[in-house]
């Protein structure tokens, strides 16, 4: 109620003296009965709340099943043995013929290079050794959370990425 009243304030519906005492009883008011007079002659407008843009609005052509498969597989092939590889087959093959592949598959590829650069450099150090099984298992539920929003035709950023590949 505070913002209520300092808003009508900033508009000039309430003068100085007003708009101490009514910051004064709604600071020590008790109840939610006791801030109704408080605010009742403001004629508060509520906002219309804003829609976010449809999920999908971002690319030029719907998305298509493919596009969903293909995206998800970009964050999954990574855990089939393929390393980076995966992702960078994606980006090449569906990467050509779909901006939605093409995204997924590129921040997975920057993604599992960063876990392959933190994999080879983390073993010089000591407490790097104990931190790797932590990385990967991260990296895999990364990978199905990427997955998951890939296949709901939504965006997707993996923390703490090298983003090398633009």
């Amino acid at each position: 109620m505070v913002e209520h009243v300092t808003a009508a304030y900033a508009e000039g519906r309430l003068d100085k003296d007003e708009f101490d005492e009514r910051l004064h009883l709604a600071m020590t008011a008790r109840t939610h009965a006791d801030l109704v007079p408080i605010v009742r002659d403001l004629h508060l407008e509520r906002p219309v709340p804003v829609s976010p843009p449809p999920v999908g609005a971002h690319y030029a052509l719907p998305l298509t099943g493919g596009d969903r498969v293909g995206a998800a597989a970009a964050h999954l092939l990574p855990f089939c043995g393929l390393s980076f590889v995966g992702p960078l087959i994606m980006l090449l093959t569906g990467g050509r013929r779909s901006p939605y592949i093409r995204q997924h598959a590129m921040e997975s590829l920057n993604f599992h290079l960063t876990v392959l650069g933190a994999t080879i450099l983390l073993p010089f150090t000591v407490i790097g050794i104990v931190l790797i099984p932590f990385i990967w298992i991260t990296a895999l539920v990364l990978g199905i959370v990427g997955a998951a929003a890939a296949v709901g035709d939504g965006r997707f950023r993996y923390p703490l990425t090298v983003r090398l590949i633009k």
